[in-house]
C-alpha cells in the first residue's frame, strides 16, 4: 500500500508541482492538500494520513506551532517538515514538538520520496546540512552549561568519598553496534550501513533497535547527537 500523504504548503504553484511530482511514484499517494494550518487541521482530522508533509512558513499559524494540534487530530500520523528554513532553532523546535523529520526544499525528488517512506516506517530523517547544525547546537549548549557551572563557586562541603568515574552509556554497546552508530552519526541509511559493513539490511535494523533500547533513546537523530559527543571518547 502506498503511503497516504497530506501536503501542506501555502504556495499554490509549489504545492501543485510537488503533488504532481509525488504522483509519479507508486510508493506515495496524496490524499489531501492544505494551504494553511487551519485547513491542514481539518484535512488531518478527516483523512487521517500516514504522513503529513508540512511547510513551516504558513500564513497565520506557523507549521511548527501547529504540530501539536495536528498530531492530536491524527495521532497515527507522522510529520515530515519540508521547508526552506536552515535555522537550527526551527529544527530543534520542530523535533521537540513531535516532528519525525526535517527536510529542506532543496532535496531531490527521489530523496523526498525515500524520506517520506522512511518516516512512515518509523525512522527519523534530517537533511545532512541540518544534522550538522543540530550536532553543533547540542555541543554549544553542553559547553555553555559547563562554563556556567564552572563560574559558580560551590559552598563548602564536608569531605566525601571520591566519586566514581562516570561510564559512557555507549560502553553498553557491542563493537558491531558501535560501528553502526558511527554510520548513523554520519547520516547513513540502513541500506548504506549494510553496504558499508557488508551485512544484511535486516540485521542493521535489528542492531539499530538494540542501540536505541540500550541507550534509552527514541530516534536515530538522538543517537547521532549522542554519538557525536561520546563515541570517540575513551
Amino acid at each position: 500500500m502506498p503511503v497516504r500523504l497530506l501536503v501542506v504548503d501555502d504556495h499554490t504553484l509549489f504545492r501543485r508541482g510537488l503533488i504532481a511530482l509525488l504522483g509519479q511514484s507508486p510508493e506515495v499517494a496524496v490524499v489531501a492538500e492544505a494551504a494553511d494550518a487551519g485547513e491542514a487541521l481539518r484535512s488531518a482530522t478527516t483523512h487521517q494520513p500516514d504522513v503529513i508533509l508540512l511547510d513551516n512558513h504558513l500564513p497565520g499559524v506557523h507549521g511548527i506551532d501547529a504540530l501539536p494540534q495536528l498530531l492530536q487530530a491524527s495521532p497515527q500520523s507522522r510529520v515530515l517538515m519540508l521547508t526552506v528554513s536552515e535555522d537550527a532553532n526551527d529544527l530543534a523546535q520542530a523535533l521537540s514538538r513531535g516532528a519525525a523529520g526535517y527536510l529542506l526544499k532543496t532535496a531531490e525528488g527521489a530523496e523526498l520520496i525515500q524520506s517520506i517512506v522512511r518516516v512512515h516506517q518509523g525512522e527519523s530523517v534530517v537533511s545532512t546540512e541540518m544534522t550538522t547544525k543540530l550536532v553543533l547546537a547540542y555541543q554549544q549548549a553542553i559547553q555553555g552549561a559547563d562554563n556556567n557551572a564552572s563560574s559558580i563557586s560551590p559552598p563548602p562541603a564536608a569531605p566525601v568519598a571520591p566519586p566514581e568515574v562516570p561510564v559512557s552509556p555507549l560502553q553498553k554497546l557491542s563493537p558491531r553496534e558501535r560501528d553502526i552508530l558511527r554510520e548513523i552519526a554520519r547520516g547513513a541509511s540502513n541500506k548504506e550501513i549494510a553496504r558499508t559493513l557488508d551485512i544484511a539490511e535486516t540485521t542493521v535494523k535489528i542492531h539499530v533497535q538494540h542501540i536505541l533500547r540500550k541507550l534509552n533513546l527514541s530516534s536515530r537523530v538522538q543517537a547521532a547527537v549522542m554519538a557525536s559527543s561520546d563515541l570517540d571518547q575513551p
